[in-house]
């Protein structure tokens, strides 16, 4: 199964404004060039799915995917119960290590959006760089198994 990158985001300091991006340069154990979690040990990138932000705007008009404050954005495959897995985000690969809960900072922004994220890894997943590349809006995404990824 694969799917597509829809968007990209930067965040220029801790609790910082999120940065929309047409592409991205990802640095292998590291992170994303430029980002404030770059050189974290396993937070380095967080990734979300576009179909969890259309089923929660749905009952929360106003919501935007940059709210939740992720690097990336990927349509058309499911990342519930990735841990463990890799994301393959063109030719750059990310090992999958857990689901990113969300924070009191969502309802800051709009009242139920941190129990909308809540369940079922609706608030996406977070990884680390196993490559050096770029990455942009359009490319294609996979999951893979870690062993089939190597």
């Amino acid at each position: 199964m694969s799917g597509r990158v829809e968007a990209l985001w930067t965040k220029r300091a801790r609790r910082g404004v999120m940065d929309a991006a047409q592409r991205l340069r990802l640095v292998e154990g590291k992170g994303i060039e430029g980002d404030a979690n770059f050189g974290r040990s396993k937070r380095q990138v967080t990734v979300i799915e576009k179909e969890v932000f259309d089923r929660i705007a749905v009952g929360l008009p106003g919501v935007e995917p940059s709210m939740r404050r992720a690097n990336v954005m990927v349509s058309g495959l499911g990342l519930k119960q990735s841990r463990g897995r890799v994301l393959r985000l063109g030719d750059v690969r990310i090992e999958l290590f857990g689901e990113t809960r969300p924070c009191e900072r969502m309802d800051a922004q709009v009242q139920g959006l941190t129990s909308a994220l809540d369940p079922d890894w609706n608030g996406g997943v977070y990884g680390v760089v196993l490559d050096d590349g770029e990455v942009a809006v359009g490319d294609e995404v996979r999951l893979e198994d870690a062993a089939a990824a190597e």
